[in-house]
Protein backbone atom coordinates (compact mmCIF):
# COMPACT_ATOMS: atom_id res chain seq x y z
CA UNK A 1 0.00 0.00 0.00
CA UNK A 2 1.41 3.30 -0.95
CA UNK A 3 0.12 6.61 0.09
CA UNK A 4 -0.42 9.46 -2.13
CA UNK A 5 -0.99 12.88 -1.79
CA UNK A 6 -2.52 14.47 -5.06
CA UNK A 7 -3.15 17.66 -6.38
CA UNK A 8 -5.93 18.45 -9.23
CA UNK A 9 -5.40 20.62 -12.18
CA UNK A 10 -6.40 24.33 -12.85
CA UNK A 11 -10.37 23.49 -12.97
CA UNK A 12 -10.61 22.64 -9.51
CA UNK A 13 -11.47 19.45 -7.13
CA UNK A 14 -13.82 18.05 -10.31
CA UNK A 15 -15.88 14.58 -10.27
CA UNK A 16 -13.36 13.14 -12.39
CA UNK A 17 -10.20 14.15 -9.66
CA UNK A 18 -12.27 12.58 -7.62
CA UNK A 19 -13.08 9.55 -9.64
CA UNK A 20 -9.13 9.30 -10.39
CA UNK A 21 -8.48 9.34 -6.52
CA UNK A 22 -11.04 6.59 -5.95
CA UNK A 23 -9.88 4.48 -8.26
CA UNK A 24 -6.50 4.63 -6.41
CA UNK A 25 -8.14 3.63 -3.39
CA UNK A 26 -10.27 0.88 -4.90
CA UNK A 27 -6.28 -0.01 -5.86
CA UNK A 28 -5.50 -0.54 -2.21
CA UNK A 29 -3.92 3.32 -2.00
CA UNK A 30 -4.25 5.67 0.56
CA UNK A 31 -5.17 8.93 -1.71
CA UNK A 32 -5.06 12.33 0.41
CA UNK A 33 -7.21 14.85 -1.89
CA UNK A 34 -6.80 18.37 -0.77
CA UNK A 35 -8.52 21.35 -2.10
CA UNK A 36 -6.27 23.91 -3.25
CA UNK A 37 -9.06 26.48 -4.65
CA UNK A 38 -10.98 26.01 -0.87
CA UNK A 39 -14.27 25.13 -2.94
CA UNK A 40 -13.91 26.58 -6.59
CA UNK A 41 -14.29 25.29 -9.24
CA UNK A 42 -13.75 26.64 -12.96
CA UNK A 43 -15.46 25.77 -16.47
CA UNK A 44 -12.38 25.92 -18.51
CA UNK A 45 -8.23 26.14 -18.09
CA UNK A 46 -8.50 30.13 -19.08
CA UNK A 47 -10.61 30.69 -16.21
CA UNK A 48 -8.87 28.32 -13.45
CA UNK A 49 -5.54 30.07 -14.52
CA UNK A 50 -6.80 33.08 -14.37
CA UNK A 51 -8.00 32.79 -10.83
CA UNK A 52 -4.51 31.19 -10.03
CA UNK A 53 -2.87 34.45 -11.11
CA UNK A 54 -5.13 36.09 -8.72
CA UNK A 55 -4.05 34.58 -5.97
CA UNK A 56 -0.89 33.48 -6.97
CA UNK A 57 0.99 30.68 -7.74
CA UNK A 58 3.16 31.17 -4.40
CA UNK A 59 -0.34 30.75 -2.67
CA UNK A 60 -0.69 27.00 -4.35
CA UNK A 61 2.51 25.92 -3.15
CA UNK A 62 2.16 27.35 0.21
CA UNK A 63 -1.15 25.27 0.43
CA UNK A 64 0.43 22.18 -1.16
CA UNK A 65 3.48 22.38 1.53
CA UNK A 66 0.76 22.83 4.32
CA UNK A 67 -1.27 20.22 3.27
CA UNK A 68 1.80 17.59 3.28
CA UNK A 69 3.13 19.21 6.64
CA UNK A 70 -0.26 17.16 8.19
CA UNK A 71 0.89 13.82 6.55
CA UNK A 72 3.86 11.66 7.27
CA UNK A 73 6.97 11.52 4.87
CA UNK A 74 6.97 9.01 2.97
CA UNK A 75 4.29 9.78 0.23
CA UNK A 76 4.37 9.13 -3.32
CA UNK A 77 3.60 13.18 -4.52
CA UNK A 78 0.66 13.40 -7.70
CA UNK A 79 -0.34 16.17 -9.51
CA UNK A 80 -2.39 17.10 -12.57
CA UNK A 81 -1.84 20.14 -14.69
CA UNK A 82 -1.15 22.96 -12.06
CA UNK A 83 -1.09 19.83 -9.18
CA UNK A 84 2.13 19.21 -10.51
CA UNK A 85 3.74 22.30 -9.11
CA UNK A 86 3.20 21.57 -5.74
CA UNK A 87 3.51 18.00 -6.27
CA UNK A 88 6.87 17.98 -7.98
CA UNK A 89 8.74 20.66 -5.17
CA UNK A 90 7.34 18.08 -2.37
CA UNK A 91 8.86 15.19 -4.30
CA UNK A 92 11.96 17.53 -5.01
CA UNK A 93 12.57 18.75 -1.82
CA UNK A 94 10.98 16.80 0.71
CA UNK A 95 12.86 13.90 3.24
CA UNK A 96 11.27 11.18 2.65
CA UNK A 97 8.86 11.26 -0.63
CA UNK A 98 8.79 7.95 -2.19
CA UNK A 99 7.73 8.76 -5.49
CA UNK A 100 6.07 11.25 -7.63
CA UNK A 101 3.51 11.02 -10.07
CA UNK A 102 3.28 14.04 -12.88
CA UNK A 103 0.38 14.19 -15.18
CA UNK A 104 0.49 16.61 -18.41
CA UNK A 105 3.11 19.03 -17.32
CA UNK A 106 6.53 18.59 -16.06
CA UNK A 107 8.63 21.45 -14.72
CA UNK A 108 12.92 21.81 -15.49
CA UNK A 109 14.06 20.60 -12.07
CA UNK A 110 16.70 23.71 -11.36
CA UNK A 111 13.34 25.50 -10.46
CA UNK A 112 13.22 23.39 -7.12
CA UNK A 113 16.93 22.40 -6.29
CA UNK A 114 19.88 20.88 -8.15
CA UNK A 115 17.83 18.03 -9.78
CA UNK A 116 15.87 14.84 -8.84
CA UNK A 117 16.54 13.58 -6.12
CA UNK A 118 18.58 9.70 -5.68
CA UNK A 119 15.81 6.99 -5.38
CA UNK A 120 12.92 9.28 -5.95
CA UNK A 121 10.82 7.30 -8.87
CA UNK A 122 8.90 9.00 -10.99
CA UNK A 123 6.24 8.89 -13.94
CA UNK A 124 5.42 11.57 -16.32
CA UNK A 125 2.50 11.32 -18.36
CA UNK A 126 1.52 13.19 -21.33
CA UNK A 127 -0.03 13.17 -24.89
CA UNK A 128 2.70 13.57 -27.24
CA UNK A 129 0.56 16.39 -29.84
CA UNK A 130 -1.31 18.28 -26.73
CA UNK A 131 -0.08 21.99 -27.41
CA UNK A 132 0.50 22.61 -23.46
CA UNK A 133 2.38 19.67 -22.84
CA UNK A 134 4.65 20.42 -25.93
CA UNK A 135 4.77 23.76 -26.83
CA UNK A 136 5.15 24.97 -23.25
CA UNK A 137 8.05 22.90 -22.16
CA UNK A 138 7.34 20.18 -20.19
CA UNK A 139 8.16 17.77 -22.56
CA UNK A 140 11.34 19.14 -22.80
CA UNK A 141 11.74 18.84 -18.96
CA UNK A 142 9.97 15.73 -18.73
CA UNK A 143 13.00 14.80 -21.31
CA UNK A 144 15.65 16.17 -19.47
CA UNK A 145 14.47 14.42 -15.95
CA UNK A 146 14.59 11.19 -17.48
CA UNK A 147 17.85 11.93 -19.31
CA UNK A 148 19.22 12.88 -15.68
CA UNK A 149 17.31 10.13 -13.62
CA UNK A 150 17.92 7.10 -15.98
CA UNK A 151 15.94 3.73 -13.88
CA UNK A 152 13.68 5.90 -11.82
CA UNK A 153 12.15 8.49 -14.48
CA UNK A 154 9.85 6.63 -16.88
CA UNK A 155 8.09 9.09 -19.52
CA UNK A 156 4.83 7.87 -21.13
CA UNK A 157 3.23 9.96 -24.25
CA UNK A 158 -0.09 9.26 -25.30
CA UNK A 159 -1.10 9.68 -29.04
CA UNK A 160 -3.67 12.74 -29.15
CA UNK A 161 -3.98 16.59 -28.52
CA UNK A 162 -5.92 16.61 -25.61
CA UNK A 163 -4.42 18.15 -22.46
CA UNK A 164 -6.44 16.72 -19.32
CA UNK A 165 -7.37 13.42 -20.78
CA UNK A 166 -7.89 11.45 -17.77
CA UNK A 167 -10.26 13.49 -16.29
CA UNK A 168 -13.57 11.36 -17.25
CA UNK A 169 -16.03 14.69 -16.03
CA UNK A 170 -14.36 16.58 -19.24
CA UNK A 171 -14.89 17.11 -22.31
CA UNK A 172 -11.11 16.06 -23.19
CA UNK A 173 -11.19 12.81 -21.81
CA UNK A 174 -9.75 9.97 -23.59
CA UNK A 175 -11.33 6.57 -21.93
CA UNK A 176 -7.78 4.61 -23.69
CA UNK A 177 -5.43 6.75 -22.94
CA UNK A 178 -6.72 6.98 -19.50
CA UNK A 179 -6.99 3.49 -18.75
CA UNK A 180 -3.48 2.75 -19.75
CA UNK A 181 -2.28 6.18 -17.67
CA UNK A 182 -4.57 4.69 -14.80
CA UNK A 183 -2.85 0.71 -14.99
CA UNK A 184 0.21 2.26 -15.11
CA UNK A 185 0.23 4.28 -12.30
CA UNK A 186 -1.43 1.75 -9.84
CA UNK A 187 1.63 -0.70 -10.98
CA UNK A 188 3.84 2.11 -9.67
CA UNK A 189 2.00 2.73 -6.69
CA UNK A 190 2.08 -1.12 -6.14
CA UNK A 191 5.71 -1.64 -6.57
CA UNK A 192 6.32 1.33 -4.03
CA UNK A 193 3.59 -0.39 -1.58
CA UNK A 194 5.08 -3.72 -2.18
Amino acid sequence: MAEVLLFHHSLGLTPGVRAFAETLREAGHVVHLPDLYEGRTFPDIESGMAYVEQIGFDTILSRGATVADGLPDELVFAGFSLGVVPAQMLAQTREGAQGALLFYSCIPTSEFGDGWPLGVPVQIHGMDADPIFVDEGDLDAARALVEAAPGEAELFLYPGDAHLFADASLPSYDEHAARLLTERVIRFLDGIGG
